[in-house]
């Protein structure tokens, strides 16, 4: 088989590589991470680089057939992402029973893992079974993600064993890795950690047991298993002691998931008196509804936009990225991630954008974008026409310019949408109006960063006062942090689980009308 020469720029690496790999699988080989956000299909455009004649090809696409010279854009990299590892801080009950069935066997400090695999991110704590402290914390992007941003794609992705085995065999490597970090932080050998507490949405659960996810991805949507899991480190080859345990807590039903479960066990939702609604916005966005009487969940399929993803300048919550507009003294205002020129924009700032076009009245509330002649001369100059669609530029500079295109604010009404429809067919069902909450509890990674008025004036939450929205951050991980500590909470957790009614939103005949409806801003 013939072989080429490929040289990136400006890394300045060159290697050399067998004929008919893409681009993609070369920059792989080079240690060169590129955005993948549709698993390499060429669907999403975000690894487009550039060829030395001077013509872009997408690198999961073009096939080498020759020497090649290729430069690759800040866009089409993928950079370490801000990753939330920060939760609310739960009650915990003493209780020493985890602590208590491995002390007869060392006289070392006990130490056990709590870990939240999220669709994109991956977060560890390593905590004192003995007291419950924290000792170290560690993250990392999900390594999983160069096959889909989104789970859908992991799950076709997944469809025969092979690949199966493939995405198992990188989020256990991924856990190996947060687990050297954590003992290299905290000074301490790995045969030292004897227990770890594992949450995650069901697609996660699924890949990191090595379940099929076949019926994951088709109608009805039902989990291989959602019951709780007490397995052998060796038989998951973890690397901590091996005569240890590894507990993965209950799944709810369909996408709602074991980190559902943890963050409802963190905010203690059972025992509310208020009527308290609980969301975790993402790709595949979870809400549950209810108080100490009743309990509702559904899972909504958002999309991934809220990640960036299919939005024209959107990218994750990376450094360079655009996190926060606001319009203020007549001026145009960004917060942009780390110290860098904007590049991009995350999901928080794709929300205050079209809060800020709402507000200006740049977009209209069915979307569109406006006559511009009703607007003042200041706010004319940011409009221009991209691809043969309105934008409304953000930053400009020089290197990169950042804008919101019609079809970007189309792909954030879907994903709203998806969101609102799902909290309001769940208030239908408990018989609640907006004005019935009493306080929303928002986890997740964004919807740490979102500002509530942003969040509000898009029509993404019931509409509310902002003082009844709550940030708690990673609240899986805080309940995989209880569920570690003792059988009490792994017992409140199986409760919980079963307790949770879940909605299956598209049984609902209401579903496409109250979609359509929240499409609106």
């Amino acid at each position: 088989m013939a072989h080429f020469n490929v040289t990136f720029k400006p890394d300045n690496i060159t290697l050399t590589i067998h004929a008919g790999s893409s681009i993609l699988e070369a920059a792989a080989q080079a240690g060169i991470i590129l955005n993948t956000v549709c698993g390499g299909k060429g669907l999403c455009g975000k690894c487009k680089v550039k060829l030395e004649d001077g013509s872009q090809v997408l690198s999961c696409q073009y096939k080498i057939s020759s020497d090649l010279v290729v430069t690759i854009p800040p866009a089409a990299r993928f950079y370490e992402q801000k990753i939330l590892t920060a939760g609310i801080e739960a009650k915990q009950k003493t209780e020493l029973d985890i602590y208590k069935k491995y002390s007869k066997k060392t006289a070392d400090p006990i130490l056990g893992l709590a870990i939240d695999i999220g669709t994109t991110t991956v977060v560890a704590k390593l905590l004192d079974l003995k007291t419950g402290s924290c000792l170290a914390t560690a993250a990392d992007t999900n390594p999983q993600s160069i096959h889909g941003d989104d789970v859908i794609s992991r799950i076709q992705y997944a469809a025969s064993s092979d690949k199966l085995a493939e995405l198992n065999s990188l989020i256990v490597g991924c856990i190996n890795e947060l687990i050297e970090k954590l003992s290299g932080q905290a000074k301490i050998g790995p045969e030292q950690i004897f227990e770890a507490a594992v949450v995650g949405n069901s697609s996660m659960n699924h890949l990191f047991l090595k379940y099929p996810v076949s019926s994951l991805g088709k109608i009805p949507f039902k989990p291989y298993s959602t019951e709780a899991k007490d397995l052998p480190p060796e038989k998951l080859q973890i690397n901590i002691n091996p005569a240890g345990n590894i507990h993965t807590a209950e799944l709810i039903a369909g996408f709602v998931g074991a980190d559902t479960t943890a963050a409802a066990l963190a905010v203690d939702i059972e025992n509310q008196n208020e009527i308290t609604m609980l969301v975790d916005i993402g790709t595949n966005g979870e809400i549950v509804l209810g108080n100490k009487d009743k309990l509702l969940a559904a899972s909504c399929a958002a999309g991934p936009a809220f990640e960036g993803a299919r939005i024209t300048c959107g990218s994750r919550a990376v450094a360079g990225a655009i996190e926060a507009v606001v319009f203020a003294d007549d001026a145009l205002d960004i917060d942009v991630i780390g110290d860098w020129p904007a590049r991009s924009i995350c999901g928080s700032g794709l929300l205050d954008a079209a809060a800020v076009m709402l507000r200006l009245g740049v977009i209209q509330a069915n979307g569109r974008f406006a006559n511009p002649g009703k607007l003042t001369e200041k706010i004319r100059k940011r409009l221009l026409v991209i691809d043969s669609q309105p934008a409304f530029i953000l930053a400009d500079t020089g290197e990169a310019r950042v804008y919101i295109t019609q079809s970007d604010i189309r792909q954030l009404q879907l994903a709203k949408a998806a969101i609102r429809a799902g909290a309001k067919i769940l208030q239908k069902n408990l018989g609640v109006d907006d004005g019935d909450i009493e306080q929303i509890f928002l986890a997740g990674a964004f919807g740490n960063y979102l500002r509530r008025e942003s969040a509000l004036k898009i029509g993404l939450l019931p509409d509310v006062q902002p003082e009844k929205i709550r940030f708690i951050g990673n609240a899986a991980l805080s309940g995989a942090q209880l569920i570690l500590l003792g059988s009490y909470w792994r017992n409140r957790a199986k409760s919980l689980a079963k307790k949770i009614e879940y909605i299956e939103l598209a049984n609902d005949k209401d579903f496409q009308a109250i979609f359509v409806e929240a499409m609106r801003f």
